[in-house]
């Protein structure tokens, strides 16, 4: 969690417009053609809207590595449901380029100075 009273920060970060990349492992279930993960990349429409180019990549066999620069309602499990996929599991590992995940339960911390969004 980022704690941020500045509403310009927070629209950065998590806005529909933001430019800041947010990297995922997504858990699926079910079987994704080579057109299927190009579609993923670049070919869908998520309500009307065209959505922006993503990185997606195999990281196991029931594992995919989704880095978005845009974060729509639910976007990522919707973006499977288009393809076939039941989405199992997700969680987010990195925002801009802060990696999460690594502090203890109840603790907090600074941002470092090479730490930005």
């Amino acid at each position: 969690l980022v704690f941020t009273q500045d509403g310009r920060v927070a629209k950065q970060l998590i806005g529909e417009n933001s430019a800041v990349e947010k990297e995922y492992l997504v858990r699926v279930e079910g079987s994704l053609s080579a057109s299927g993960l190009q579609r993923l990349r670049h070919g869908l429409t998520l309500d009307g809207v065209k959505l922006r180019p993503a990185q997606v990549s195999w990281q196991n066999t029931n594992q995919l590595r989704f880095v978005l620069r845009q974060g729509r309602k639910r976007q990522i499990r919707r973006m499977c449901e288009m393809v076939g996929l039941v989405v199992t599991g997700l969680k987010r590992v990195r925002s801009g380029n802060v990696p999460l995940g690594g502090l203890p339960v109840g603790q907090w911390r600074y941002l470092g100075a090479d730490e930005d969004f």
